[in-house]
């Protein structure tokens, strides 16, 4: 084998099990372009980049694929707080900032109050300015007039929390 084929063929082969490799992940998703970074080759390296980036491209512009901002999760935990919604977790509730006892859920909500009545089994109905209409649970009476701020957080067993005003908690649930 002369020379020059052999110099051909060092240069090549980098580009051609980097192409292999990548046809076996062919995947659009961040973890394909890291994965490129392992790579040594110069070339081969920046091939596998330019080819991650377009399928991760291609992917996001036919709607495959989208990215969500810190603050975009954390609008859809404060409009989802107290519901039951077991398939969102993996979406809504990255840890952020690597805290290992972080769970990613919002623990505490605090919001003005635009409406507040009695229902017809004395409990205390309150609706949000977000919208989230949330029902007293557990008894309890106490005076409604002049209520401006709720302020919401987890309790035991999956169940809420309610203070009006700063003034004593009670037990509620989330209508909607």
């Amino acid at each position: 084998m002369n020379i020059r084929r052999k110099t051909l063929l060092t240069a090549i082969a980098p580009l051609l099990l980097a192409g292999i490799a990548q046809a076996e992940t062919d995947e659009a998703s961040t973890a394909a372009i890291y994965a490129c970074a392992d790579t040594s080759d110069d070339a081969a390296r920046l091939a596998c980049y330019d080819a991650a980036v377009g399928r991760l491209k291609a992917a996001e512009e036919a709607g495959e694929i989208t990215t969500i901002t810190r603050e975009e999760v954390e609008n859809v935990q404060r409009d989802t707080f107290g519901l039951s919604l077991p398939s969102l977790p993996a979406i809504a509730m990255p840890r952020f900032g690597g805290d290992p006892d972080d769970d990613g859920q919002l623990d505490t909500i605090t919001s003005r109050v635009t409406d507040i009545r009695r229902n017809s089994y004395d409990y205390v109905v309150v609706t949000l300015e977000n919208g989230q209409i949330w029902r007293q649970t557990e008894g309890g009476r106490f005076s409604l007039r002049g209520i401006e701020e709720a302020e919401i957080r987890r309790a035991a067993l999956g169940s809420f929390k309610m203070k009006l005003d700063g003034g004593r908690a009670f037990r509620v649930k989330r209508i909607q």
